[in-house]
């Protein structure tokens, strides 16, 4: 199993002036521990659980561009993104743009989006959670049609209608960029991840819990006619507790077949935790398989 490092807090000694500092030694200490994937949260607020709208938050794709000149082998996403953040073929450009200057290291991370306070304090819209998963149907259509070199026509949905998608210079990731769809919903997320995605995040609530959801998400892409295997699986774990309950605790996800384990490390100071907790957690986690 792999190890991820999801990058969900942003206070820091040394303020707003020492975070390019942490970033950059973020991304050194994952690639020298041997850790595969470094995300950050994708919202406008922080968290409530992190302090709330008063703590700091960067501009995820921004970030990320900046992780990507510090890096060369990690794999870079939003955790995930809301639909409602970026118009798709804005998101399909940036999320390209990724890709092309990290040299095909960008995942598309996406869901429907949910945090409400956010969206009313910058004023973005906020529709119900039917119209969202169906403006997330149309954005991953949107993309696929803008990665697809043979199809830069028109695009007429219900939400969005573009008249050109175009994407120059298309991604280097071959065929395309993967997409991630995060969230665990059975009747609509997990079809969505069946019939467009490449990989899917869950939670970590027990290996039950998720064994369950596979099971869900196999039924969809038999429904689909998809090969469930081509499909990436991931949990995220919030790694509370010593080194050895946190393997313990993962050790019951490993026959389920997921690929990743992706630590969210309730801390700014991330790059210490990679090298104190992260590091050995890759090594110990590779002798599980």
């Amino acid at each position: 199993m792999r190890v991820g490092v999801h990058i969900n807090q942003f206070g820091i000694k040394g303020g707003a002036p020492a975070l390019g500092a942490e970033l950059a030694a973020t991304g050194r200490a994952a690639e020298a521990a041997g850790v595969s994937w470094l995300s950050v949260m994708d919202h406008y607020f922080q968290m409530e659980f992190n302090g709330g709208a008063e703590q700091p938050m960067l501009e995820t794709y921004t970030t990320l561009g900046y992780l990507a000149g510090q890096t060369s082998t990690l794999q870079l996403g939003a955790l995930v993104t809301g639909v409602t953040y970026r118009h798709p073929g804005l998101l399909a450009k940036i999320a390209t743009t990724l890709d092309v200057l990290s040299g095909g290291r960008a995942t598309l991370g996406i869901g429907a989006a949910w945090y409400d306070r956010e969206h009313a304090g910058l004023g973005v819209m906020f529709p119900p959670l039917a119209e969202r998963f169906e403006r997330l149907e149309e954005t991953l259509r949107i993309c696929l049609q803008m990665w697809d070199p043979q199809a830069d026509g028109p695009f007429e949905g219900r939400h969005y209608r573009l008249a050109e998608t175009l994407c120059v210079p298309a991604p280097v990731s071959r065929p395309r960029p993967e997409i991630m769809i995060g969230g665990s919903g059975e009747k609509k997320t997990l079809r969505l991840v069946a019939r467009y995605g490449d990989a899917c995040n869950l939670f970590a609530t027990s290996p039950e819990e998720v064994r369950h959801k596979i099971d869900v998400l196999r039924r969809h892409c038999d429904t689909e006619n998809r090969d469930f295997g081509d499909l990436r699986v991931t949990v995220t774990h919030q790694a509370q507790g010593d080194l050895d309950t946190v393997v313990r605790d993962v050790a019951g996800y490993t026959n389920l077949g997921i690929d990743t384990v992706i630590f969210g490390p309730r801390t700014g100071e991330t790059a210490v935790w990679i090298e104190e907790f992260a590091a050995p957690a890759v090594r110990r986690l590779a002798e599980l398989e």
